[in-house]
């Protein structure tokens, strides 16, 4: 069990590390937890996710709470229906990128608050290692519940196209056909690895994986399509390519969904601090007020709620609306993208181009021996800068910037780099990374 209760969610190997007796106890500790009376869980293609779900449904009805069976769903579909039953809570059984051997559990409060490391997880893992839930006497019911026509009629409402762009869409093998299957009536899509299979054949469903985009890339020149979409495993996140093959960095992506949203009028936007100086600019010149915010869903979901804000991006790809119950809705992004296309007479790679303005490192990984040491040389070391600490620490010059975080899982350091001229990136990333990695 050591090591599948992670920051964000409960994930690991099928059987080794995750299968049906501890799928119970976590079902049964998730109960005694929330107090849940109404959960909704829904699962991925995986060929191990049904029997999870009879495992885990067995153990919540046993500690008398009545669950919802949702079937197959992408994960942004489960939220949805989480807030529009007036469940207690809902759960979605998938490993989202992760190769075929993995599967998890992402787990939510009520109106799709996410339960986190810090807000849930841990004390999930104490009471399935010391067995303590209450015993019941009543035992809950099983329902099923196809949520697919109302998430459907819910996307629908938003699509304000004029013409029928032409968009290619790698479904990865996986949840992206049931989280596009209502707006594709709008568009004409050439599909690429649309049935489903937890084996992924084809390529790993992780868009952040830019190889991974080599095929929709060259499919979207082949056919002169308007964008092309590729979701991950579960559908939370997507990543866009433009109507040339180019990649769109996901941070900038944030500033075009921006565009459509202010369009409608002025609102608060989040953009994680790992984003281009692009994108606030991007906001506040259309009328938004940006507030930049930590990394993660579970920080950024609660500092959308915080700030009332409509909608937000992540570097990750991950896209939050407001009307998803402040969760992600990668359907949701698809559309305001197609919408900006219309309403502007521009083309996709026409939109970012005013935005590629500035040279950014991307984020880079290093092994760490001690992360302290190493953030204390890098206060001192760029003292003269305007710093923060919002997520580990950002440093702020008149044309370039840093940020150096901890990730959440391993002994790891990220930094990214971002300047207004190339050579001043390539030589502060290097100077970074040099201080870094010792």
């Amino acid at each position: 069990m050591a090591g599948i209760f992670k920051a964000y969610d409960i994930r690991g190997i099928y059987p080794e590390q995750l299968n049906e007796e501890l799928a119970e106890k976590i079902g049964r500790a998730y109960i005694e937890f929330t107090g849940a009376k109404k959960v909704v869980i829904g699962r991925d293609m995986r060929p191990h996710s049904k029997p999870l779900f009879d495992a885990m449904a067995k153990g919540m009805t046993e500690q008398g709470a009545d669950v919802v069976d949702l079937g197959m769903c992408s994960t942004p579909m489960s939220y949805f229906a989480n807030g529009t039953l007036g469940a207690d809570g809902s759960v979605i059984i998938t490993a989202s990128h992760n190769s075929a051997e993995w599967n998890g559990f992402k787990m939510c409060k009520a109106q799709a608050v996410p339960i986190s490391g810090a807000t849930g997880i841990m004390d999930i893992e104490r009471i399935v290692e010391e067995e303590s839930w209450t015993p019941c006497d009543t035992t809950g019911s099983i329902s099923t519940y196809d949520i697919a026509p109302e998430y459907n009629e819910f996307l629908k409402k938003h699509v304000k196209v004029d013409r029928k762009l032409k968009v290619v869409v790698d479904y990865a093998n996986s949840m992206g056909s049931f989280e596009s299957a209502g707006i594709e009536e709008f568009f004409e899509i050439i599909p690429m690895y649309k049935e489903l299979d937890g084996t992924f054949p084809n390529h790993e469903a992780n868009p952040l994986k830019l190889d991974t985009l080599d095929a929709i890339r060259a499919k979207v020149k082949e056919v002169g399509a308007d964008f092309g979409a590729a979701f991950d495993g579960d559908a939370d996140r997507c990543g866009f390519i433009d109507n040339e093959g180019q990649i769109i960095p996901m941070d900038l992506f944030t500033a075009l969904i921006a565009q459509d949203i202010l369009s409608e009028g002025p609102a608060t936007i989040l953009y994680d601090l790992r984003s281009s100086w692009a994108v606030k600019e991007c906001i506040e010149n259309n009328g938004g007020k940006a507030i930049m915010s930590r990394v993660g869903h579970a920080f950024i979901k609660a500092q959308m709620r915080e700030y009332d804000a409509v909608f937000a991006g992540e570097l990750s790809g991950h896209y939050y609306f407001k009307e998803n119950f402040t969760a992600e809705s990668q359907g949701l992004a698809f559309v305001k993208f197609a919408n900006l296309i219309c309403k502007s007479g521009k083309t996709a790679c026409e939109l970012v181009a005013p935005l590629r303005k500035y040279f950014s490192s991307g984020e880079i990984n290093s092994k760490v021996g001690s992360v302290a040491p190493i953030l204390d040389a890098i206060r001192s070391s760029y003292a003269d800068g305007k710093q923060f600490e919002l997520d580990g620490i950002s440093v702020e010059y008149n044309d370039w910037w840093f940020n150096v975080r901890s990730s959440n899982t391993e002994p790891l350091l990220r930094l990214i780099v971002e300047a207004k001229n190339e050579k001043l990136m390539e030589a502060k990333r290097g100077e970074l990374l040099s201080l870094i990695r010792g």
